[in-house]
């Protein structure tokens, strides 16, 4: 039988960075190839140099400052590392297309979606306007993306996340490449949309035999999309081969400890722990069950946030924005309640509604001080209590300031007595970075040390509530543990509660006491979490938990999961308002929505 040739290879491929002191290597000695049809992962962490390689094949990377120093990349017996500018132009959409992480740096916000796909489409083929527009609206038909028509007329910032990432799937896909390079394309998405992205490459790699090169640090996809796997460590390879053979049997203790990082799903089914009660594990023993259940110290009843939409010549509200409606909770010391739910379900509201940060109606109590209630000292002292550590650690830093300034910034503003330089020093040991570090600023450290700083600013007031709003989900696996093990340890040491917000189902398993799914602004099932991911009642939580990826090459996702339609929008006209779910107890601390 005659093999299939390769349709790509990479052979001894180098790539290096000008700096003051010569060449510094950003890509060693790469080689690899596959043929039509195949998926090859390169997996590692950030700055192993799976970015730098994508953009190398394209010919993309920056001149003069980062240039391949030495190999080649052969695309259909072609090379082009040493094609000029115009011909890579010809090759670089046609023949090879990549789908970048973020969709809405990638379009152009001023030029409507058929605008930019017609324009990308006869940038390679002498066609009509009318003829691109065609192709155009095939293309966003074949990803499958809702009323492909009136898409074409939209604007990018009128789309949602998961949406823009078909039109760049589309974009890439509408001259029919041969290979289609996807760096990191799901991680910035829901799980489900993540599914649906996934779901959409392989069906259409399907039906046109592309190859994919899939960059990612997100094992759980590699395993379920991936053929073969390279696992890459600053700049070199450290292992490759099949994935099942990588995942069974991996030889580098670097893929080994990559992969027992991964966050993973119980298999209650295997311990029978489906119907169990609440668990008080060895985390939740340092305080007493009867107590926090009389004494919570973060209450809501029947909480609503909506925010106005205004129109018109005289301006005035037409529509209203229903982010929450009618949620109610409670959050007891030293416990870690998660709230899960895809974006725009109303998670991220709920923690500034408890901070104070948006207006809102109902009961909000914190510590036993009702919210609505509370002058602005009294806002003032609630911050010593409540704090949050956000997504994006360096948007919460200030760039100008020393590390040491920021942790000790809490301790100023509230006029805290003592030793600020000692506090500060004994914050960063605790979250496992050296005193010493305060000297410096945040851009001198890793995504995953300014985390660990925001959380020694948010722990420098001793509070009794952290709010963790997606704070692990742009890390890498190993970091991302490091900080969920962190917070972990913060618990049991000092018994601070934490409302833990996250699309990430894994992780929110990982590290959750009591968990409540929301869908719409409104809360559809809450219980611990053996009785949420053990025996999942409403059909959203189902779906949510079945689009997880599996970091198991040999396990066969169910097909059930595959999403219709688009959910529902939040906004509705002014003076209405969307059902409020009624709420009913299939057992103890267990209630669900009813359909």
């Amino acid at each position: 039988m005659t093999p299939t040739p390769d349709i790509l290879r990479v052979d001894a491929l180098s790539v290096s960075v000008r700096t003051e002191t010569g060449l510094h290597p950003l890509v060693s000695d790469l080689s690899f190839r596959f043929a039509p049809g195949e998926t090859l992962a390169i997996a590692g962490e950030s700055g192993s140099g799976k970015s730098i390689t994508s953009l190398a094949i394209m010919g993309l990377l920056p001149p003069p400052a980062v240039r391949v120093t030495s190999g080649a990349v052969i695309l259909d017996g072609r090379e082009l590392t040493s094609l000029p500018e115009d011909q890579m132009r010809a090759i670089r959409g046609d023949r090879i297309a990549m789908i970048f992480q973020e969709p809405m740096t990638s379009l152009n916000p001023v030029l409507t979606i058929g605008r930019q796909l017609t324009e990308a489409i006869r940038a390679h083929q002498p066609i009509s306007r009318a003829q691109a527009r065609a192709m155009a609206l095939d293309a966003l038909t074949a990803v499958r993306l809702s009323q492909p028509e009136r898409r074409l007329g939209q604007y990018p910032h009128e789309l949602s996340g998961g949406m823009r990432q078909r039109v760049m799937i589309a974009m890439a896909l509408a001259l029919k490449p041969q290979v289609l390079i996807a760096d990191e394309p799901t991680t910035a998405l829901d799980v489900t949309v993540q599914r649906e992205v996934l779901d959409l490459l392989r069906d259409l790699q399907r039906d046109t035999g592309m190859a994919i090169i899939l960059i990612t640090h997100d094992m759980g996809v590699v395993a379920e999309m991936a053929d073969r796997v390279i696992v890459m460590r600053a700049g070199r390879v450290v292992e490759q081969g099949d994935v099942r053979q990588i995942f069974a049997a991996p030889t580098a203790q670097y893929t080994r400890d990559l992969l027992a990082a991964v966050p993973r799903m119980r298999d209650r089914a295997a311990t029978g722990s489906e119907n169990a009660s609440f668990e008080i594990t060895e985390q939740n023993q340092i305080h007493d069950i009867r107590f926090t259940r009389e004494h919570p110290i973060a209450r809501l009843e029947n909480v609503v946030v909506r925010f106005p939409l205004r129109s018109g010549l005289l301006n005035r509200t037409t529509h209203n924005v229903h982010a929450v409606e009618g949620v109610s909770l409670t959050i007891n010391p030293g416990e870690t309640f998660a709230l899960v739910g895809e974006s725009g379900c109303g998670k991220s509201t709920i923690a500034k509604a408890l901070v104070g940060l948006v207006p809102h109606q109902g009961l909000i109590e914190v510590d036993g001080q009702k919210l609505g209630s509370l002058d602005a000292t009294g806002r003032k002292s609630l911050t010593r209590s409540v704090q949050i550590i956000f997504q994006d650690p360096m948007a919460a830093l200030d760039p100008r300031m020393t590390v040491g300034g920021l942790i000790a910034e809490p301790l100023v503003i509230h006029a805290i007595p003592g030793d600020h330089k000692a506090r500060v020093a004994d914050l960063l040991s605790r979250v496992g970075l050296q005193p010493d570090h305060a000297d410096r600023y945040p851009h001198e450290f890793s995504g995953g040390q300014r985390q660990r700083i925001c959380i020694a600013r948010a722990l420098a007031l001793n509070p009794k509530l952290l709010i963790a709003d997606e704070s692990v989900s742009a890390l890498d696996v190993s970091v991302q543990a490091r900080v969920l093990a962190l917070l972990g340890d913060l618990k049991t040491e000092f018994g601070i509660a934490t409302l833990f917000i996250s699309h990430d189902m894994a992780v929110v398993d990982t590290i959750a006491d009591r968990v409540a799914v929301m869908f719409l602004g409104q809360i559809v099932e809450t219980g611990n979490r053996a009785q949420v991911f053990g025996n999942p009642q409403h059909p959203y939580t189902r779906r949510l938990i079945a689009a997880v990826p599996v970091p198991d090459p040999t396990r066969t996702r169910p097909e059930t999961v595959r999403l219709a339609g688009e959910i529902p929008s939040p906004v509705h006209p002014a003076g209405q308002a969307p059902d409020r779910v009624i709420m009913r107890e299939v057992s103890d601390g267990h209630l669900v929505a009813q359909d």
